[in-house]
């Protein structure tokens, strides 16, 4: 199932962004530092009483006025409204209760979705008791909250986690999921239905429940495939493209639902900021990942066009060197049955078990080609690699002291295993388990 979505909202400065930090810094165990990985996003998973979501920090709401910098962030800001499943309204209780907080409460209350109100700001007794002000925009529980110093924050996310809708177990259509994603206009439709014309026996169209999305099962040379597609990313009217950037937000919803994600880049513009984004969720959710360049029947090419193009691709998104690459048109065609063999490969490569004996093997020899650091005059040691998972694929080292384990070292074993098993496609889980100390009295 995909995580559930919570939008971050209020007017400018109110400490959106302060409780959006507070409230991600609640998960270290779960974030992970990727070398590459650009950093810059304004969303960002979350885990609190057993619960992971997704929190969207959007940009002050100002409604109203219609300067194009302000319909900007507005309508960043609806998009994100609109694809969420719960909202936190952020409000300060420096300022007071404002005509502009009774006019953003009266936006979320048509939304109909569960809104928790938070009163920012609320440092000491004396805010606290001004918090008492907001409940007259008729929203339930106010929370006071201080995001700076982090007190009330839990109450806050104990209160979005019990507001959360519980979606049952759904029924999902049987096979490998695969899901179109990418920016608006970069041919994600028109390869949906490329792909639905080519040799598959479709077998029904399922629409997606609320999550703007198109579930369509069909057979992939005798493979049960489901293709999850997002291309109906402006479906919600007239936004203009400082909102494209929010395309993120139903690319999120697709991503957790698949087995393989296929991400769509205009071959005409290149990697975008936006592209980047996208990718380095993908790998920070660990799915397997497909890179399909789109209209390639419009770039002038040359003797060694794809190697150059290849070349620039690798270094803007150095952090997977490991995912293929596919140049393809969806409008003529031209290798568009690569795409789906392809998602296929990968996803066979993402569920191979290593036999332990094996493994074993390649890191004895890893290890005597290119021995382990030391630090401080202490070498590391390897004592035993086993993969106790494969979704993802998952190889725990135990060793002697994890603390002498360099990321470069890391990378290196980790490309030692490609070099053999492959993992075409898929991000590789590398764990690295210490020798307890034992207690001695």
């Amino acid at each position: 199932m995909s995580k559930p979505l919570v939008a971050i909202v209020g007017r400018p400065n109110v400490g959106k962004s302060t409780f959006f930090n507070r409230a991600i810094g609640q998960r270290l165990a779960i974030v992970e530092d990727v070398p590459g990985t650009t950093r810059d996003r304004l969303y960002g998973d979350t885990e609190w009483n057993g619960l992971t979501f997704t929190l969207i920090d959007t940009g002050g709401l100002v409604l109203g006025e219609a300067d194009d910098l302000t319909a900007q962030v507005r309508a960043q800001a609806e998009v994100a409204i609109a694809e969420a499943d719960a909202i936190i309204f952020i409000t300060d209780v420096l300022d007071g209760l404002v005509p502009a907080d009774h006019d953003i409460a009266g936006v979320l209350r048509r939304t109909r979705k569960p809104v928790i109100l938070a009163a920012n700001k609320a440092d000491n007794a004396e805010r606290r008791a001004h918090a008492l002000e907001f409940y007259e925009l008729g929203l339930g529980e106010v929370y006071p909250v201080s995001s700076l110093h982090g007190t009330g924050v839990a109450e806050v996310l104990d209160a979005v986690v019990a507001a959360l809708p519980k979606v049952a177990e759904e029924e999902m259509p049987e096979g490998v999921r695969i899901a179109i994603v990418g920016r608006p206009n970069v041919g994600k439709s028109m390869l949906l239905n490329r792909i639905l014309g080519q040799e598959r026996a479709i077998v029904s169209e399922i629409p997606g429940t609320t999550r703007d999305a198109l579930d369509t099962p069909l057979t992939w040379k005798g493979q049960p495939v489901v293709l999850v597609d997002t291309a109906g990313i402006r479906k919600r009217g007239a936004i203009d493209r400082g909102v494209e950037r929010y395309s993120v937000l139903r690319a999120l919803k697709a991503i957790n639902r698949a087995d393989v994600v296929l991400l769509l880049i205009d071959a005409i513009e290149g990697i975008t900021a936006q592209d980047a984004h996208i990718a380095g969720y993908i790998l920070e959710d660990y799915k397997s990942l497909v890179l399909v360049v789109n209209k390639w029947d419009a770039v002038k090419k040359e003797a060694h066009t794809m190697e150059e193009f290849t070349t620039r691709i690798r270094e803007q998104l150095r952090f997977m060197p490991w995912v293929p690459i596919l140049y393809v048109s969806a409008l003529t065609g031209l290798r568009v049955s690569e795409v789906m063999d392809t998602a296929l490969r990968v996803r066979e490569q993402r569920f191979q078990r290593i036999p332990t004996g094996e493994l074993n093997e390649l890191v004895a020899d890893a290890i005597a080609r290119h021995a382990p650091p030391s630090k401080a005059g202490k070498r590391l040691a390897f004592y035993y690699a086993t993969q106790p998972e494969v979704d993802p694929p998952t190889i725990v080292f135990f060793v002697n002291d994890a603390r002498l384990v360099h990321f470069s070292y890391q990378r290196y074993l980790e490309n030692r295993i490609r070099e053999r098993w492959g993992f075409e496609g898929t991000p590789l889980v590398l764990r690295f388990r210490g020798r307890e100390k034992r207690k001695r009295r």
